[in-house]
């Protein structure tokens, strides 16, 4: 189950996504792409994805990300709207190449896979 609950949906389009293990061997490559958490402040600071950037404002964000650029938004679990959100609006304003990790932030660290942040417990 890839998408959100229909209760939860924004929007009736199919949205594209990433598994774990996709992003995690992009990330293990270093591939040339803006992996966003769509969290606010507090969120990105206590807890992200490696290599994860977080914008305060829409503008900071459409002044970072350009259009052709591969993108990865992600947030909390499946059914948080947050990544559904701006990867809608991404879409919307014509990013071409948008997916979503629906797992997010659970889903990664139920997996064991390394997180940055205020509140990860060192291991």
């Amino acid at each position: 189950m890839e998408q959100p609950r229909s209760s939860a949906a924004l929007g009736s389009e199919p949205i594209r996504t990433i598994g774990r293990e996709e992003l995690r061997a992009k990330l293990d490559r270093g591939d040339d792409f803006k992996l966003i958490m769509a969290l606010n402040r507090w969120a990105f600071d206590a807890k992200h994805i490696p290599g994860s950037v977080h914008f305060d404002t829409p503008e900071e964000l459409y002044a970072a990300v350009r259009p052709e650029d591969e993108i990865v938004v992600y947030c909390s679990n499946m059914d948080c709207l947050s990544s559904v959100a701006l990867y809608r609006d991404l879409v919307r304003r014509g990013y071409r190449s948008v997916r979503r990790y629906s797992g997010g932030l659970l889903d990664w660290e139920d997996a064991g896979l390394p997180l940055e942040g205020e509140f990860v417990a060192v291991r």
